[in-house]
């Protein structure tokens, strides 16, 4: 189990939950920061890792960036932290695993930029969202600006950017912002639900997979595909492929077990 002050990961048959605990709303300061990159690491590397939650708690998902710490910064002291919170939610977006968002109560300003790191997102039916920056004078500095406008489109993102304020969780799962809306006590064991499925699965298919559609939306079309024909091919050097075909043959779909490799 990986531990700091205000995050932790916790692994159990083969779900990692990176769990935010800094109330009253996990707000990000540069030591969550710190510590959530510290644990990215760490569910990246183990491979006993197979899936990954993000979750705030019961309560509320995390209400956004320290304002408190922020307000009284430097450019040069933003700009460092604006980096830092930057490269954490990169080394999170880019764990080569399936990753959930488990959104209670409110994901708001780097809340949200944290949520929008996940693959697929599920939230209690009382939740906000948001991207409430320009009511302090500033923007969204940490993917607000760019995760987002790839999920639901530019117009959508402006409006949501240009008058900050909250969406509910219906009109998020209209617009795309998250995936599955549940019951607010529901909201884990439905994340952990979709992260289960994948913890004995074939985990360099789906590392592939991963990287085959976050790298190709930033490619043009020709070199895209590229990119998934070699991902494709590659995996002809591991055993899950070998089992999985094989299984297919002489027992037909859904039956293989995977080992990983």
């Amino acid at each position: 189990m990986g531990v700091g002050e205000f995050v932790t990961l916790e692994v159990k048959d083969g779900v990692g939950t990176v769990r935010l605990d800094r109330p009253p709303v996990n707000a990000l300061n540069a030591q969550v920061t710190a510590e959530l990159a510290e644990l990215a690491k760490e569910a990246t590397e183990r491979d006993d890792v197979r899936a990954v939650i993000l979750y705030g708690g019961e309560k509320t998902f995390a209400g956004g960036a320290d304002i408190k710490e922020m307000a009284t910064r430097t450019y040069p002291e933003i700009a460092k932290f604006g980096a830092n919170l930057t490269g954490t939610l990169a080394a999170i977006a880019n764990i080569p695993k399936p990753v959930v968002a488990a959104i209670t109560g409110y994901a708001l300003g780097g809340g949200l930029e944290l949520a929008l790191t996940a693959d697929w997102r599920v939230a209690g039916d009382n939740v906000k969202v948001g991207q409430p920056e320009i009511q302090l004078g500033v923007i969204p500095g940490a993917g607000g600006t760019q995760r987002l406008a790839r999920l639901i489109g530019p117009s959508k993102t402006k409006d949501i950017v240009y008058t900050g304020r909250f969406v509910k969780a219906e009109e998020a799962l209209q617009l795309g912002i998250v995936d599955q809306v549940v019951a607010p006590d529901d909201v884990y064991a439905a994340a952990h639900k979709w992260a289960a499925q994948f913890a004995n699965g074939p985990a360099v298919a789906l590392r592939a997979a991963k990287a085959a559609i976050d790298g190709g939306l930033d490619m043009d079309l020709p070199n895209a595909l590229k990119l998934e024909s070699h991902l494709f091919a590659a995996l002809w050097a591991t055993e899950d492929q070998q089992n999985g075909m094989k299984s297919f043959i002489e027992n037909g779909p859904g039956k293989a077990t995977f080992e990983g490799k």
